[in-house]
Order: C-alpha cells, then structure tokens, then sequence
C-alpha cells in the first residue's frame, strides 16, 4: 500500500455483495494513534537496552531479545483478533491513491491498539508505522529502538474477505531488525525470527529449500494493477521470463507472507517493486533467519528503505533472477540507506 501521502479528499460511495464500501477519507486524529508519554503507564515492565557513549552502538543481549520477541507475537494475536473480527463484517473502507490502494477503519484501529501496546511495555521505543506515515508522519529510522508496523499487510485481502491478511512487526535495534513477527490472523499462523537465533512457523524451526536453479523453483510476486502502459509491459516481461524458466508464479497479496513463503520452502524467489519499510522488515529477518537471502531487485544489499527486494533460497538463484528483471525504481522512504548486515555479524 502506498504511503508518504495524505489520504483522498474525494468521496465515492458503493456497496458491492454488502462486504464493504467506500467513502472520502476521514480525518486521523494522530494524538490518538501515537499517544503522547503522559498517557503512557511506566509501571508496566520495561525492558530497556544498555545504551554505550553516543558513538557506541546499544548493546543487545539475547535475554533482551527474547524478552521483545514474545512482545511481538503477543501484539500480533491482540491484533489479530482484531482483524478477524472485523474480518467478515461490512467494512468502511478509503481509497488513497487508488482504487487499489486502500485502507479501512479497522487498518487504523490496528495500529493505534500495537502502538500503545508497546508504548505500555517500552516507553521509550520509537515508531514506524503504515498509517501514520500516511497521515503525515515522516519516517525516521535512528539506532533508537524503534518498531516498524504494518498493521494489516493485505488490505485489498481483507475487503474482499480473501484470508491471507498479516500482521507484521519488527524492531530495530542500531538499524538492524532484531526481532520480527508475521502473523496470518485469518488462518492463526504465526512466523517469527529473532536476529542471530534462527526463524521458525508455529514454534518449529524452518528454512528455506535450497534450489539454485530456476527451472526447479516456485516464485511469488505481486502483479499490480492500474499501470501506466510502460510498467505494465514491464510487468507482463518480468512474468513472462520467469515463466518461460521456472515451474510456476504464486501470489497471496500480501508481500509478508508472501516473503514467508520462501522462509519456509514452499517457494524459492520473492520479488516486488514499490513495497514500503513496513511491508519488508518483518520478512527481510525471516528469510535470512531461514537461510535465505534477500537483496534490491538488480542483486546488490538489501536497502529497507530503497522501495524492493529480490529474496531467494540461495544466492545463485537470486543473481540469476536478477539479471533478467526490468525494474521499477521508486523514491525511497528515506534518503539515507539502511542496508541490513548479515545475520551472523
């Protein structure tokens, strides 16, 4: 979903099989998404990192991470259980900066619950997220502990009551993701990574399969629509050439889970254009944890913010998609880069 952009002014209204309608953008009341400290109880246990002289980067101790990660899965089931309920309810439901860019109440309500969830828990961490980066709010990213949220991944999913919608969560510690969540709250299916201590689906350890070789691999992408006739025709090479090669093209609308797909072996190459920070933090650590790689889409580092990723279940496999793809470069989220290190550093 796009952000960096207030939402439409302009109002349309239908109904269709009575899931849902649209209408003209309300207004976000960001007091209410982000709360100021004064509402915030610093009662409830903080976890804090051991913060060194401001040239040092923070020190951060599996104990800490652990401490984090069930954080994040607990906010996922809360939001989950959100999300589900709302999930086959007539939704009230914007469109941004398209037909196809949407977002619903329930988007919002979402994140105003995983914020003040965690500002409860650790009052001085920092924040990402879709909606009030939509609303306004500018991304920044520092060595602050900072959590980047994508409250419902799968918005166009959750209208139409197609049931692979996520929520996804990661934090980054000295602008690395540390820990990370990706939660299917329509079918209860919970991925999660922490940095250094391997990736797992349900509490089982998984990895990726393996395959260098496209002719033996599954791919999952995003096929968008409303282009411009040029990136369609990108678009129609891209897939072409991978089918022409591999053995078949998959899509689940929502590039968390589609990245999950390759953490877990059930498909070997991830790619898309246009995604956003909140789209590929939770995933970018999962894949790696996994065993995977995860690069830009013309094969050089990983740059959360540079707007896409080529992930693959090795690097021979992710060159070799690579090289044939015609990309579409979007301006980042951020002007500085923010290329993650491998997970062994």
């Amino acid at each position: 979903m796009a952000a960096c952009e207030l939402l439409s002014s302009s109002s349309s209204q239908y109904s269709a099989m009575g899931k849902f309608r649209i209408q003209g953008s309300p207004v976000i009341n960001l007091s209410e998404i982000v709360p100021s400290s004064s509402n915030v109880n610093n009662n409830i246990d903080d976890t804090t990192v051991n913060k060194q002289p401001s040239e040092s980067p923070i020190q951060v101790t599996e104990e800490q991470k652990l401490v984090w990660l069930g954080a994040a899965k607990e906010a996922a089931r809360l939001a989950g259980k959100e999300v589900r309920s709302a999930f086959y309810r007539e939704k009230t439901v914007t469109m941004k900066s398209s037909p196809a860019d949407l977002v619903t109440e329930t988007d919002q309500n979402v994140e105003k619950m995983v914020f003040s969830f965690f500002r409860r828990k650790f009052p001085t961490h920092r924040f990402i997220g879709e909606e009030t980066t939509a609303a306004g709010v500018p991304i920044e990213l520092t060595d602050e502990p900072t959590w980047i949220i994508d409250p419902i991944d799968g918005t166009n999913n959750f209208v139409h009551s197609f049931p692979f919608v996520a929520v996804a969560i990661a934090l980054s510690v000295n602008k690395e993701i540390e820990v990370a969540v990706t939660y299917n709250a329509i079918l209860d299916v919970m991925y999660a990574a922490g940095r250094g201590m391997g990736a797992f689906r349900d509490g089982k350890r998984i990895s990726v399969s393996g395959a260098t070789d496209i002719k033996e691999s599954l791919v999952v992408t995003t096929a968008k629509s409303l282009l411009t006739p040029t990136k369609m025709e990108d678009t129609f090479h891209n897939l072409r050439a991978l089918l022409e090669q591999g053995r078949g093209i998959r899509n689940l609308g929502t590039a968390a889970l589609n990245m999950c797909q390759i953490a877990e072996g059930a498909a070997e190459v991830y790619f898309e254009f246009g995604i956003h920070c909140w789209d590929m933090a939770s995933g970018a650590l999962i894949i790696r944890e996994a065993g995977g790689v995860v690069l830009d889409t013309a094969g050089g580092p990983f740059n959360l913010m540079g707007r896409c990723m080529l992930a693959a279940s090795s690097m021979d496999l992710a060159q070799t998609v690579a090289s044939g793809l015609r990309h579409d470069h979007k301006k980042p989220d951020t002007v500085e880069p923010v290329y993650l290190r491998s997970t062994k550093d």
